[in-house]
């Protein structure tokens, strides 16, 4: 493919801010998409379309007006069966039509890796209404996870530790699901010792991979990543193993190409499958900081066909999030020459330029350099303490 590439990114948060300033950087020509005007990819895109996602005919009318030579969807609400029906026509879809179709679902996404590929899964099952997720639980037990088979960033997630407690997460689980399948799947509790993203990049000459990256959550969001977690040499074999399995299944008509993050539970040298999205991924912000080429750069790389290293070295690094409290047109930021101040040139902030807030939204995220991660993530966090949203 030539160098430069017309883009039509489908999805304008923050992960596609980044990337599109990656693209841009290779001489890539962006087209911004999202259902809201001035989104964070929008500001720094070429040009932007305002529609929905799971609007089939918009998403065809964008097509067809810019003619894209890659087609990239950056969120997983999307009208999936219309970008199958583009890469039939002839249209690239990024990473493939068969990987967005997949993982939009958490339950397809899920069945391809337990059933067709025999990966390790928590044990689950899926529900329609609430005697379906009673059902489920009693298959799983508890304590067990409910969720969506269709969201981002934790929404409509629950722990729920007894059966008093399945009418509130079934209710919460479809109050905060995308899309219009009221589905979720119940799974098994896993008591692991710790959770990683292993960034897993599909390019012309073969696989490469991130070193991996540990994070915690709240809510089912990612509230800290640190890089590199420790894990032990066979753990991160085993894992290696699957995530190379799986990105290769979702190659479909497609050529699979782009960076995917591919979550693990770990406990002990145990490696259990979680989930997997086939673009940057949230908790890779950190390798803004700690990766000479980001989870961004590697990602524009793979898509256009350029060069990708076969060994990707980090440094000990670590991102922390900036999070709004509550719904707010008009705000400002305050303490960022104090944040910065504590150690300039070994942190960063990123603020993402969302046009409002929301109770939890993400606003920006503070990157951290140190001699060691468990470090880096205690700078992070003090910059973040240091940085107040004020509310107009």
């Amino acid at each position: 493919m030539s160098y430069i590439a017309t883009i039509l990114l489908l999805g304008s948060g923050e992960l596609g801010r980044e990337f599109t300033i990656s693209a841009k950087r290779l001489g890539a020509r962006v087209i911004a998409c999202d259902a809201y005007d001035d989104a964070p990819a929008m500001q720094v895109a070429d040009a932007r379309e305002v529609f929905a996602m799971l609007d089939g005919a918009a998403l065809r009318a964008a097509v067809e007006k810019h003619r894209p030579d890659l087609i990239i969807p950056e969120i997983e609400a999307i009208r999936t069966e219309v970008l199958g029906e583009l890469e039939q026509e002839g249209f690239a879809i990024v990473p493939s039509a068969r990987a967005a179709q997949l993982t939009m679902n958490r339950d397809a996404i899920r069945d391809l890796a337990a059933g067709e590929l025999g990966l390790v899964t928590s044990r689950y099952r899926y529900a329609m209404s609430l005697d379906e997720v009673r059902a489920a639980a009693e298959f799983t037990g508890f304590p067990c996870v409910i969720k969506p088979v269709m969201s981002s960033s934790g929404k409509g997630q629950s722990k729920v530790d007894g059966a008093e407690g399945l009418a509130a997460a079934w209710d919460y689980a479809v109050a905060n699901m995308r899309g219009d399948r009221a589905r979720v799947i119940v799974e098994q509790f896993v008591a692991f010792d710790y959770e990683i993203t292993l960034l897993t990049v599909r390019h012309a000459g073969g696989i490469s991979f991130c070193p991996p990256i540990g994070h915690r959550q709240e809510r089912g969001d990612y509230r800290e990543s640190w890089q590199p977690a420790a894990m032990s040499a066979a753990a991160l074999a085993a894992a290696q193993d699957m995530a190379a399995r799986v990105v290769t299944a979702l190659q479909g008509e497609g050529r699979g190409w782009g960076l995917y993050g591919v979550e693990f539970f770990v406990r002990g040298e145990e490696v259990i499958f979680s989930e997997l999205s086939p673009r940057p991924h949230d908790t890779g912000m950190v390798t803004l900081a700690s990766q000479a080429l980001s989870e961004f750069d590697l990602h524009a790389r793979a898509i256009l066909g350029l060069p990708v290293p076969d060994t990707i070295p980090a440094q000990p690094a670590a991102s922390a999030v900036i999070l709004a409290d509550r719904d707010a047109s008009r705000f400002t930021f305050e303490g960022l020459g104090e944040a910065l101040a504590l150690a300039p040139g070994d942190v960063e902030v990123r603020l993402f330029g969302k046009p409002v807030t929301r109770p939890y939204r993400r606003m920006g995220v503070a990157l951290a350099r140190a001699r060691d991660a468990h470090s880096a993530v205690d700078l992070a966090k003090a910059v973040t303490a240091r940085l107040c949203i004020i509310y107009h």
